[in-house]
């Protein structure tokens, strides 16, 4: 339930016991959690990462890989030639009569596709995920968090702008997409899952969990689980079906802040691998 507070501070409202303003708090400290293991430079949790990824091929009916460990991302694209690439994916979907057996990848981004929206359908509030006007609603959110609130942007708003998208712009085109476009240079890299950054979203739908706004059932909350281990313990990950290879975190990362944010963005400008791979970044 959601009550109004006494109308000389009309903009904080109480949920479940606490203001919309401790609930901000709270969550912009799981946000950081979470941005601290998209960027981590620890060495990998193998036994982990290995329990967890052999958790995920189960769910889509797939026995345990042989996992091959790798030291960046550039030393993984010598082992995963002939696996699809995104281009390759998207044609086999939109195939009307696609022949043969779909790639595990196909299987494994249906999964994924699923989990999101089961967590999407426990929250509390209507999700901005799955919004038809999250648009118009985020740019008022992008304010400073309570500046926002005060201004009457639902908390939702408010939680989607500073976890997800704020992750979103740190971990996906703060990080992975600098290290992919100079990963592929002129070429297709095969579609491969990001372990530690997709923190981007494992990290929303664990906020909202912990902050009692959403609930989940035990299967969808069982899966979040492993991909929450994975963001915790790994690097980029290449899934085939005899075969997972699996990267190491880099030995190093510097960031940026990103200016005109209000949610702690950064940026990458500078990453090594364990290898030596230090990509230029643009």
């Amino acid at each position: 339930m959601i009550a109004p507070a006494r109308r000389d501070d009309a903009a904080v409202v109480t949920v479940r016991g606490r203001s919309t303003h401790e609930r901000w708090q709270e969550a912009s400290k799981i946000r950081q959690e979470w941005l601290d293991h998209g960027l981590s430079t620890q060495p990998a949790d193998r036994r982990t990462a290995e329990r967890n990824l052999t958790a995920v091929y189960a769910r889509i009916s797939r026995p345990r890989p042989r996992f091959v460990w790798v030291s960046s991302p550039r030393e993984a694209l010598g082992l995963v030639a002939g696996l699809p690439t995104l281009d390759q994916l998207y044609g086999w979907v939109r195939d009307p009569r696609p022949r043969g057996k779909p790639p595990l990848a196909s299987d494994l981004a249906l999964l994924i596709s699923r989990l999101r929206a089961e967590l999407s359908a426990g929250v509390s509030h209507p999700d901005p995920e799955l919004s038809s006007a999250r648009k118009s609603k985020e740019l008022r959110a992008e304010l400073p968090p309570l500046r926002a609130l005060e201004a009457g942007v639902p908390l939702g708003v408010v939680l989607h702008q500073g976890i997800r998208v704020a992750l979103h712009r740190s971990l996906a085109a703060g990080f992975r997409g600098p290290v992919l476009a100079a990963l592929a240079g002129n070429e297709p890299v095969p579609v491969c899952w990001y372990g530690q950054q997709d923190a981007s979203w494992v990290g929303y739908y664990d906020a909202l969990h912990r902050l009692g706004l959403a609930t989940y059932g035990p299967d969808a909350f069982d899966h979040l689980g492993h991909w929450a281990a994975l963001a915790r313990s790994c690097g980029w990950w290449w899934p085939g079906e005899d075969v997972c290879v699996v990267t190491e975190r880099p030995e190093s990362a510097g960031t940026e802040p990103v200016r005109g944010t209000w949610h702690d963005e950064v940026r990458l400008n500078e990453v090594r691998y364990r290898d030596g791979w230090h990509p230029r970044l643009t």
